[in-house]
C-alpha cells in the first residue's frame, strides 16, 4: 500500500513522460486528461484518492463531541451533550474549516460528497481502461464500487435519507435530487457493495496486481470489506430508528435483518475457511487498537482490523489517537482530557461473566474494581494504577483519581474518576518516550464487530438466541460467546438467552464493552431508539477517598450532566447551505 496509495495523480503523469524530454516534445504529445484512465497504474493512481477521503474520526478532531454518547466525560460540556449538534461544523482548532488539501481538516459531510462524485467519474471513466487486464478492470471498479456505497452510509447514518448519486453529474442535468427515505436510499448503497463483492479479491496479495505491492496491501478493499458493509448497512436500515424513519414502525425490519445475517454469515464463513481475517487471541488482543512499532513501520489492527482510518503522517501518531487516553500522554497536561463515564463503566462485568447487576456476579459497590473481567483492566485506569515507567514521572507515575488527588485537581483531571488507555499503553508519555515508536489507530470495521452484528441481526430476523443464518450454522449465542471466550469469559448463562429480549440486552452490553471508545455507540444507541432513554442520558462520575490500606472509601455516584435528546436528535442537522438550495432537499425535522 504504502507504494502506491496516496500518491497524487500528477506523479503518475510525471512518471509515464518522464523518458521524454519536455524540451523534445511536440505540441501535441501533451497528454490528455483522459490518458490518466487508460491503464491500471494511472486509474489507480486516480482511485487511490478516494482512501485519503476515510476521516480519521480523532485526527479530524470535531467527531469526539457527539460519538462517544455516553462513554465519556469532558471537563466543559460537550456541545452535544447541550444538545446543540450544529457543533459538527465547527472549525477544528482555530483552523478554518474545509479549506486546502489535506483531508485531516475537513469533515465527513464534505469529504463524503467529495469522494462520492470521485467514485462515479471513476466508474464513468471505465469505458477509456483498454490498457488492462480483466483483473485489472475488476479491480477499478469494485473500488469505486465500494467507495460510493461507503460514503453515502457514512452520510446517511448521521444524517438520514438523502439523494443517491448514482452518476457522474454535470452542469447540465437535473441537480434537484429529492431525498430518498432511509430505506431506499439503504438499498442502493447495498447493490453497490454487493456488486463491489462480486469483483474484489479476498486479498490482494494473492492478485497479480497484488504481487507488485506484496505485503502492503492490507489497507485496499476486498470482498471482506464489501461483505461487511453490506451487512452493516442492511441492519442499520432494519433497526427501529431507520425502519421507523422509513416506515413509521419503532422496531426492527424482520426480513433485512435476515438479510443482514446472511451476509455477515458469508463473511464469517469465508474468514474461517480462508484465515484473511480471523480474531486476535487475548494476548494480543491489543494489537487491534496500538502497537510497539520501531521506526514507525507497523501499522496496528493485526489479523482482526479490516478497515483503519487512513495513515496520513506516521511520526504524529500521538496526536490521532482518543484525546486523553492517558493524562500523561502529552506530559502531564491532564487538564480537559476525556475520560470514561462512571455509567458506561458499569457495563464491564465481573470475571465469571456475570453484569455487575446480576445478583450472583460478586460484585462489590465498596470495592468496585476488584474481580471484574479482563477488558476491564486492559481499559480502564483506577486510582492507584501505574501510569509511567519512569520516576522521571514524578505524581503522574500512579493515578491519585481519589478527592482531591492529583489526577483528580478541580481544575483540571479526570471529572469522573478514571482514565482510559485502549489506544495508549502505558510507556506512551514523554518520560518513558514510548511513543516514539508507537502506532495506534481507531478501527472503522473490526471482525468481532462482525460477529456481534450477525447475532443482532439473527436474533431480530429469526427470533431466538439459538436461531442461525441460512448460509452459517453458527447460532447468535454461539457468535457473542465468540467473542466472550476471546476475553477469557464464560458462554452466557441461560437466563440471559432464554428470551429474545434478554439476550438483546447482553449485546447492547458486549457492544458497548468490546467496542468501546470505537465510535461505534452515538451510532448504536440512536439505531435502537435508545438514545433518549435516561439510563443512556445520565453522565456520572465516581467520587470517594482513598482508606489506609489504598483502597476505596466513602464511594458515591453522582450525575454530571444529563444529556439534552429529543426527537430531533435522532439525525444530525443538514448544513443550511444545503437546505436553502431547493424545496425537494428539506432539513432534518425539528432543526
Amino acid at each position: 500500500m504504502k507504494k502506491t496509495i496516496y500518491i497524487p495523480l500528477f506523479i503518475f503523469l510525471i512518471l509515464i513522460t518522464s523518458c521524454e524530454s519536455y524540451l523534445d516534445k511536440a505540441p501535441q504529445s501533451d497528454i490528455e486528461e483522459n490518458d490518466a484512465f487508460r491503464n491500471f497504474i494511472s486509474f489507480q493512481g486516480f482511485v487511490e484518492e478516494l482512501y485519503n477521503c476515510i476521516t480519521d474520526y480523532n485526527k479530524v478532531g470535531a467527531w469526539n463531541a457527539y460519538l462517544f454518547a455516553d462513554e465519556t466525560l469532558y471537563n466543559n460540556p460537550y456541545a452535544f451533550d447541550l444538545g446543540n449538534y450544529w457543533a459538527q461544523d465547527r472549525p477544528f482548532m482555530g483552523r478554518t474549516a474545509d479549506t486546502g488539501l489535506n483531508p485531516k481538516n475537513k469533515r465527513v459531510w464534505p469529504l463524503c460528497w467529495y469522494g462520492i462524485r470521485k467514485a462515479n467519474l471513476g466508474l464513468s471513466k471505465l469505458d477509456l481502461l483498454t490498457d488492462a487486464t480483466q483483473e485489472e478492470k475488476d479491480l477499478i471498479k469494485g473500488q469505486c464500487l465500494f467507495f460510493r456505497g461507503w460514503f453515502h452510509f457514512e452520510l446517511m447514518r448521521y444524517w438520514g435519507g438523502l439523494p443517491y448519486i448514482d452518476k457522474f453529474l454535470s452542469s447540465a442535468d437535473d441537480l434537484k435530487l429529492p431525498r430518498l427515505s432511509y430505506r431506499e436510499t439503504a438499498l442502493k448503497a447495498a447493490q453497490d457493495f454487493e456488486a463491489a463483492a462480486e469483483l474484489l479479491p479476498l486479498d490482494w496479495d494473492q492478485t497479480v496486481v497484488g504481487k507488485r505491492t506484496l505485503g502492503d496491501n492490507r489497507q485496499r478493499i476486498n470482498k471482506i470489506h464489501a461483505l461487511g458493509y453490506l451487512g452493516k448497512d442492511l441492519l442499520y436500515a432494519a433497526s427501529p430508528m431507520m425502519n421507523e424513519e422509513s416506515t413509521g414502525h419503532n422496531s426492527y425490519d424482520a426480513e433485512l435483518c435476515k438479510q443482514a445475517a446472511d451476509v455477515f454469515g458469508k463473511a464469517i464463513d469465508l474468514c474461517d475457511k480462508t484465515g484473511v481475517y480471523k480474531l486476535q487471541s487475548w494476548n494480543n488482543w491489543t494489537d487491534n487498537f496500538w502497537v510497539w512499532s520501531p521506526s514507525n513501520t507497523k501499522n496496528s489492527g493485526g489479523t482482526e482490523v479490516i478497515m483503519n482510518p487512513t495513515v496520513y503522517d506516521r511520526g504524529r501518531v500521538r496526536w490521532s489517537t482518543v484525546c486523553g487516553t492517558l493524562p500523561t500522554q502529552f506530559g502531564g497536561g491532564y487538564a480537559g482530557v476525556e475520560v470514561p463515564a462512571h455509567n458506561f463503566v458499569k457495563n464491564y462485568a465481573m470475571a465469571n461473566g456475570l453484569p455487575i447487576g446480576d445478583p450472583e456476579s460478586g460484585y462489590n459497590p465498596n470495592d468496585p474494581w476488584v474481580g471484574r473481567e479482563p477488558r476491564f483492566y486492559s481499559d480502564i485506569i483506577v486510582d492507584g494504577d501505574q501510569m509511567v515507567k519512569s520516576t522521571a514521572g514524578g505524581n503522574n507515575r500512579f493515578a491519585q483519581l481519589y478527592n482531591g488527588g492529583f489526577h483528580r485537581a478541580t481544575t483540571g483531571g479526570s471529572i469522573s474518576g478514571y482514565y482510559y488507555k485502549r489506544f495508549s499503553p502505558i510507556g506512551c508519555n514523554p518520560w518513558d518516550k514510548g511513543w516514539n515508536n508507537f502506532q495506534a489507530y481507531v478501527p472503522y470495521l473490526r471482525l468481532a464487530d462482525v460477529y456481534l452484528m450477525y447475532a443482532e441481526a439473527v436474533l431480530q430476523g429469526y427470533g431466538s438466541a439459538a436461531s442461525s443464518s441460512t448460509v452459517l450454522s453458527l447460532t447468535a449465542e454461539s457468535a457473542v460467546n465468540r467473542i466472550r471466550n476471546r476475553a477469557q469469559l464464560p458462554n452466557l448463562v441461560s437466563k440471559y438467552t432464554a428470551t429474545k429480549e434478554a439476550f438483546m440486552g447482553e449485546i447492547i452490553r458486549e457492544r458497548a464493552v468490546e467496542l468501546a471508545y470505537e465510535a461505534h455507540r452515538f451510532c448504536d444507541l440512536r439505531r435502537w431508539n435508545l438514545n433518549g432513554e435516561m439510563e443512556y442520558r445520565e453522565k456520572t462520575a465516581i467520587d470517594f477517598d482513598r482508606g489506609i490500606d489504598g483502597k476505596p472509601i466513602n464511594l458515591q455516584e453522582r450525575i454530571i450532566i444529563t444529556r439534552i435528546v429529543e426527537k430531533k436528535h435522532n439525525w444530525l442537522p443538514l448544513p443550511l447551505s444545503n437546505t436553502n438550495l431547493y424545496p425537494e432537499f428539506p432539513q432534518n425535522p425539528g432543526w
